[in-house]
């Protein structure tokens, strides 16, 4: 199958999707996407088991060429993580600042070591040989609430401001140290001969104040270019080159793109309407990057989907996957529930706000592919299934269930 072909099936599957969400699924919308590709995958499993597997063969061949990881991790996520941040206001999340730099910190650090420790422990007790740099690498990506899912879901819900705030703002900013700490566990253990602390420490201060400092220069050099133009398509362009040259450049100088990303997305988002020469050119920037959003979201929605008809699956597998799911989320509840504790002393948050913290915290696409960016062995498969399970049960069970936590939320609140 051409690779014209297969974008054209692609989109066209997630825009039927999201039509028939749209119409009667009443889901939010990545998670009806998502839902509908894995209802067509299990029904293309069961006719494939009854032998009737070649009507949809070139498709499933085209699948397992797609390269993932590289698609998502260098091609859409800078785009999506600019997008999301242009819709996060800064003076919201100046606000709740403390909160979102302690959570995406010290909370996807220790989140990390916490995993992959608790992980390798199950594993062991059910004589389950996973190395622990391995186990240390699933804690890694499994960690940063995956800021796609997560600012989807928000904008579906109509949170209110302040409660969405700090898990955009977490999930923006842990998802680039995320893969920070990823990036350094992967480069530490398979690249360097014998790393140290030392060069491990300098290797993430290298890529997250990199990152952070080189989105700054981005943001301000994209502000001063759209502020001298009276031009929207113009202004399009100049940002659509900012995510593209500013991602690959930042590939380049080895520094975070994920992170230079949000902080190039925060600062051209948030400019007033005083920088424009117009307010058309802000207004239809916005719709721009808004569908853009949308269109990205519906293609990697559909593609986590389908990934089930690729993925190494075993009975053993989907057990410890089920195992590991509660593992995952009870360190998530730790990681945020001591942070907040302390912060409640002198504000006041809505209520059961850790269980709508921890409960939100969604895992997505960017798990998977960095998953997938393991090298090809046994432990790779094992790392992949589990992840898998996580995302599945956190996008299905957690995103649909939100609704009705906000909602008692805000009911209390009102009592």
């Amino acid at each position: 199958m051409s690779l014209y072909n297969l974008t054209a099936i692609i989109l066209t599957l997630a825009v039927v999707f999201a039509y028939a969400n749209y119409r009667w699924l009443r889901m939010p919308t990545t998670i009806g996407i998502m839902c509908s590709a894995l209802v067509l995958s299990l029904i293309m499993i069961v006719i494939a088991q009854a032998g009737h597997g070649h009507f949809f063969h070139p498709f499933l061949v085209s699948l397992q060429h797609i390269p993932f990881n590289d698609l998502l991790i260098n091609g859409m996520l800078g785009f999506l993580l600019f997008a999301g941040a242009m819709t996060v206001d800064i003076g919201h999340l100046r606000t709740q600042g403390w909160e979102v730099a302690v959570l995406s910190m010290l909370g996807t650090v220790a989140s990390t070591f916490l995993i992959g420790s608790a992980l390798n422990l199950l594993l062991s007790l059910l004589g389950i040989n996973l190395p622990y740099i391995y186990c240390l690498l699933f804690g890694a990506l499994i960690s940063p609430t995956d800021p796609i899912a997560v600012l989807a879901m928000f904008k579906d819900l109509n949170a209110p401001r302040h409660m969405a705030t700090v898990l955009e703002g977490e999930s923006l900013f842990n998802d680039g140290i995320g893969i920070v700490i990823f990036l350094t566990v992967y480069q530490a253990t398979f690249h360097m001969g014998q790393p140290t602390f030392l060069n491990v420490s300098l290797l993430f201060l290298q890529q997250a104040m990199g990152g952070l400092l080189f989105g700054a220069f981005l943001g301000w050099a994209g502000s001063y270019l759209i502020r001298t133009i009276n031009s929207s398509r113009l202004a399009i362009l100049i940002t659509v080159a900012l995510v593209a040259g500013g991602y690959a450049m930042a590939q380049i100088l080895k520094i975070s793109g994920p992170l230079a990303m949000v902080v190039a997305g925060l600062i051209v988002g948030n400019l007033n309407h005083e920088t424009f020469k117009t307010v058309t050119i802000k207004n239809e920037l916005s719709v721009f990057w808004d569908v853009l959003d949308e269109i990205l979201n519906a293609v990697l929605f559909l593609l986590v989907g389908f990934e089930i008809l690729v993925m190494p699956w075993s009975l053993e597998k989907l057990v410890v996957g089920a195992m590991v799911i509660p593992l995952v989320l009870l360190v998530r509840f730790i990681t945020v529930a001591m942070p907040i504790s302390f912060f409640a002393r002198k504000k006041q948050y809505y209520p059961y706000f850790v269980t709508i913290l921890t409960w939100g915290g969604l895992r997505g696409g960017l798990a998977i592919a960095l998953a997938l960016s393991l090298p090809r062995d046994q432990y790779r498969d094992w790392i992949l299934g589990i992840t898998y399970m996580v995302v599945l049960f956190a996008i299905v069970v957690q995103g649909l269930t939100m609704k009705p936590l906000i909602a008692r939320s805000m009911e209390q609140m009102e009592e």
